[in-house]
């Protein structure tokens, strides 16, 4: 065997140990809160993800922002407020015992997303977090309308 051959092999079985070590290390448990780095991690590959799949195409916004953020208001409490909270910072029961949390909506992570982006969650949710998806009972109009409310909470920064 050739001496590269050998130590790419050696590589890549060191690799393969300590994969398997860092997943004997990982704990799937929801009752503690996330480290600073699984937390970040997940964070960037979830913005990633929703700023690829939110360039499809998607139905216009209402163009009467005003009139959109007064039916999203509405629409936020019943839609929303069980788990973000009625101001859509302080989670409710239901949101803080969930894992991932339910997001600060006032947060700069969330204000990092456009519009469109916001509109993709809202639309197709997150798999493998307590947020729903709420395209096949929520027309596009509300699904806008509650992106609008969203951007008109105060910032918690």
């Amino acid at each position: 065997m050739k001496p590269s051959l050998i130590g790419l092999s050696i590589a890549l079985g060191l690799i393969v140990v300590a994969g398997a070590f860092a997943l004997t290390q990982f704990n799937l448990s929801a009752l503690p809160e996330p480290g600073k780095m699984e937390f970040s991690l997940a964070a960037k590959f979830r913005h990633l993800y929703v700023r690829n799949a939110s360039r499809a195409p998607i139905p216009n916004p209402p163009s009467d922002r005003l009139a959109s953020i007064e039916e999203g208001d509405k629409l936020f409490g019943t839609e929303c407020g069980a788990c973000h909270g009625l101001n859509g910072q302080k989670s409710t029961d239901a949101g803080r015992w969930m894992y991932p949390r339910a997001a600060d909506l006032t947060s700069h992570e969330i204000e990092l997303y456009s519009d469109r982006e916001l509109y993709w969650i809202i639309k197709n949710g997150i798999r493998f977090s307590g947020m729903p998806a709420f395209g096949n009972v929520e027309p596009s109009e509300h699904i806008w309308n509650l992106v609008h409310y969203v951007r008109t909470l105060p910032s918690s920064n």
